[in-house]
C-alpha cells in the first residue's frame, strides 16, 4: 500500500488559515460511527470504513471533518463565535482517487450575522484556492438548501413527501425519480390483502388488533421491535404516501424551480419574481439568499462569476442552506465544497443552537492541479 505523503504546501496553507483568523484543531482517526451513519447521508454512510471496539461499540476510521471538529467544540465547551482549521488525513471509499487522502479546511461556528458568514466561507475559499493555484481561473457553483425547502413546503405536500424530497435534494436522478412518481398513480406494494383492506376501510383499531394477533402468533417481541400501534401508524403512512398526487401545475412549477440556473448577479430576482408568478411565499429563505448575495458583493466578489443553481445540492444530509463547490474553470473535478449546517451541533449535542458554516478543500485534487 503506498505511502500517502503530506502536500508539500501544507506548511502554507496552515499559515493562510492562521492568518483568517481559524485556529487548528486535530480529532481522532477513529470515531463513533453512529454520528455519521445518523446525519452524513446516504452517499457517505455506503463508502465508510467501519470496526468495532472490544465493548461492542461501533467504529469507523475518520470519513471526513466536520463531525469530528463538531464533536470537539462541544466535548470542551468552547465559547462561540469561534474559527477552527483542521488538516489530516480522511479514510473512505471514492469512485475516483485512493480511499486514503488529505482534507483541508474551515469551520465557522457560532456567527450569528449568518449572511456575512456564508460570505466569507466562499471568499475564503476561493481566495485560498487562488493562492494555490494562482492565474487559475475558478468556477463556483452555489444552491440553497433552505430555499428548496421552502418551495416545496410552499407546495402543500404531505409531511412525508416533503422529507423524501428534502433528503433527494441535489441528487438529481433521485429527484427526478420522485417526481415521476408523484406525477402518476401508485399502489403500496407488498402489503397483505388482510392489511389492505383494513387500511382501505380505515379500521385502525381492527389493523392494531391484527397486527398484535400475528405478532403474538409468530413469537414476535414487541419488546425489541416497533409495537403493533406504531406499525399500523407507518403502514397509514406509506399508503398516503403511494397515493399522493402532486397536481399538473404544482409539478410543473417544482420543475420550472429546478430548471433555474443564471448567475447569481440575477439570481435573486429570478427567484422572487418565481415566487410572484407561482403565488408561493418563500419568506426567510429568499430573504437569507438576498442578504448573503449582498454580502458576497461587499466583499467585492464578482456575482457574475458565480453560478446559482436551484436543484444543486451537495450528498450530506446536515446542510441547512448554503451548499457550493468550487473547481478549476471547464474542469469536473471538485477542489472546495461546503456549506451551512446550522442543526448538526444541537443533533449532536450542543445545548443551544450554534450557527455553522464552512467548507472543505480536496488537496490531493489541488496537488495534482499544481503539477499540471
Amino acid at each position: 500500500m503506498p505511502l500517502i505523503n503530506m502536500p508539500d504546501f501544507a506548511g502554507a496553507l496552515l499559515d493562510d488559515f492562521s492568518a483568517r483568523g481559524a485556529a487548528r484543531v486535530d480529532t481522532p482517526v477513529i470515531q463513533p460511527a453512529a454520528p455519521f451513519l445518523d446525519m452524513a447521508g446516504e452517499d457517505l454512510r455506503r463508502r465508510i470504513f467501519l470496526t468495532e471496539s472490544e465493548t461492542g461499540e461501533s467504529l469507523c476510521l475518520r470519513p471526513e471533518f466536520t463531525i469530528p471538529v463538531c464533536l470537539s467544540h462541544i466535548e470542551t465547551a468552547t465559547g462561540t463565535p469561534k474559527r477552527y482549521a483542521y488538516l489530516g488525513e480522511v479514510f473512505r471509499q471514492r469512485r475516483e482517487g485512493g480511499n486514503e487522502f488529505y482534507q483541508a479546511g474551515i469551520e465557522d461556528l457560532g456567527e450569528t450575522a449568518t449572511a456575512r458568514a456564508d460570505a466569507r466561507a466562499i471568499n475564503d475559499a476561493t481566495g485560498i484556492l487562488h493562492k494555490l493555484l494562482p492565474g487559475r481561473p475558478l468556477d463556483v457553483t452555489l444552491g440553497d438548501q433552505a430555499v428548496f425547502e421552502a418551495v416545496v413546503r410552499a407546495l402543500g405536500l404531505p409531511s412525508g413527501w416533503q422529507k423524501r424530497l428534502i433528503q433527494a435534494f441535489g441528487d438529481s436522478a433521485h429527484l427526478d425519480q420522485l417526481l415521476k412518481t408523484l406525477a402518476s398513480p401508485q399502489t403500496a406494494q407488498g402489503l397483505d390483502p388482510a392489511v389492505e383492506t383494513l387500511l382501505s376501510s380505515n379500521d385502525e383499531a381492527g389493523l392494531i388488533a391484527h397486527l398484535d394477533h400475528i405478532m403474538q402468533n409468530t413469537g414476535y417481541s414487541t419488546n425489541a421491535s416497533r409495537s403493533p400501534r406504531e406499525i399500523a401508524a407507518r403502514l397509514k403512512e406509506k399508503r398516503a404516501l403511494a397515493q399522493t398526487r402532486l397536481d399538473g401545475a404544482a409539478l410543473l412549477l417544482l420543475r420550472e424551480f429546478l430548471s433555474l440556473e443564471l448567475p447569481l448577479s440575477e439570481a435573486a430576482a429570478a427567484l422572487a419574481g418565481f415566487a410572484d408568478a407561482a403565488g408561493l411565499s418563500l419568506g426567510a429563505a429568499l430573504a437569507g439568499f438576498e442578504a448573503r448575495t449582498a454580502a458576497l458583493a461587499d466583499l467585492g466578489i464578482d456575482l457574475s462569476r458565480i453560478t446559482y443553481r436551484a436543484a444543486f445540492g451537495r450528498p450530506l444530509d446536515y446542510y441547512t442552506g448554503l451548499v457550493f463547490e468550487v473547481a478549476q474553470a471547464g474542469e469536473d473535478a471538485v477542489l472546495a465544497g461546503g456549506g451551512r449546517f446550522d442543526r448538526l451541533l444541537t443533533l449532536l449535542g450542543a445545548k443551544d443552537p450554534i450557527p455553522a458554516v464552512g467548507f472543505s478543500l480536496w488537496l490531493d485534487r489541488i496537488e495534482l492541479a499544481r503539477a499540471r
